[in-house]
C-alpha cells in the first residue's frame, strides 16, 4: 500500500450474520460495488473477517471501513450506511 492509493477497506463477518446484521450486510455490499465506481482513484479491498482470521484483531464492530494513504491507516468508520461511506470516500478524496 505503499504506493500513494487512497484506499477502501470493508471488514464484515457472516457468521454475525443475525438477522439485523445479515441485512446491513446485504445493503452495504451493493453500495460498497457503486462507490468503488464512483471513486475510481480509490482501492476497495473486501475482506471476511472469518475468511481472513489475521485481520480480526484491529476489528471492533461489522461492518468495518478502514482508510489508508501511502500504507498508514488515516481513518475508520463502524457500521453500514451508504451515504455516510459516500460522504467519509469523498472527505478522502
Amino acid at each position: 500500500m505503499g504506493d500513494g492509493n487512497k484506499k477502501g477497506l470493508d471488514l464484515p463477518s457472516e457468521k454475525h450474520a443475525n438477522c439485523q446484521l445479515e441485512d446491513c450486510f446485504n445493503q452495504i455490499l451493493p453500495a460498497f460495488c457503486k462507490l468503488s465506481n464512483q471513486f475510481p482513484k480509490f482501492s476497495f479491498v473486501y475482506a471476511d473477517i472469518d475468511e481472513c482470521p489475521e485481520t480480526r484483531q484491529h476489528i471492533r464492530y461489522t461492518s468495518t471501513f478502514h482508510f489508508y494513504r501511502d500504507g498508514e491507516r488515516v481513518d475508520e468508520m463502524f457500521g453500514a450506511g451508504e451515504e455516510r461511506l459516500h460522504d467519509r470516500l469523498w472527505l478522502h478524496s
